[in-house]
């Protein structure tokens, strides 16, 4: 890798650490598997319609049921629920059922919704993309439920700490 390159990755990853972006968790169910994980690659692409990217590590367990699924949830967490971030994040669907160890109930399409969430919505899988060590999913989101307008949420350099359940 050539210098110039190497300080481009360097400087991109210095912004965006400084930009602190909120990180979400992804639930999704495929047959009668459930499986979610923490996310921080994000985004919303389009207003009208209303299009979100969300991309998943393929080395995760959750890719894996995604990969089968027709639908994803996304969830925002308060800034106080560094634990179910460290729950979807730091440990693996592959080792335990992290459903087992936190509140929640199915959405209309049989799709987990975290109870401690502070706000999520849910949407068709419209597009799946490889981008690498992650596959983009474009969704079209057409349920959920909005957070309390005084939200303050749980952002990237909170959470940076935790050890993945998977390499990224």
């Amino acid at each position: 890798m050539t210098d110039s390159i190497s300080a481009a990755g360097s400087s991109c990853e210095a912004v965006i650490a400084a930009a602190d972006f909120p990180v979400f968790v992804v639930t999704t169910r495929a047959g009668d598997e459930n499986s979610g994980c923490l996310v921080g690659f994000t985004a919303q692409v389009s207003i009208d319609p209303l299009r979100f990217l969300v991309g998943l590590s393929q080395r995760n367990h959750t890719h894996a049921v995604a990969a089968r699924a027709d639908r994803l949830n996304v969830h925002l967490l308060g800034r106080d629920r560094v634990e179910l971030a460290a729950l979807f994040g730091s440990e693996t669907g592959d080792e335990i059922d992290k459903f087992t160890r936190c509140a929640w109930h199915p959405d209309r399409h049989g799709l987990p919704v975290l109870d401690e969430a502070a706000g999520w919505f849910g949407g068709a899988i419209l597009e799946r993309h490889d981008f690498g060590d992650h596959t983009v999913l474009l969704l079209a989101p057409d349920t959920g439920a909005a957070p309390p307008a005084d939200i303050s949420t749980l952002r990237f350099l909170m959470v940076d700490h935790l050890e993945p359940g998977h390499d990224a």
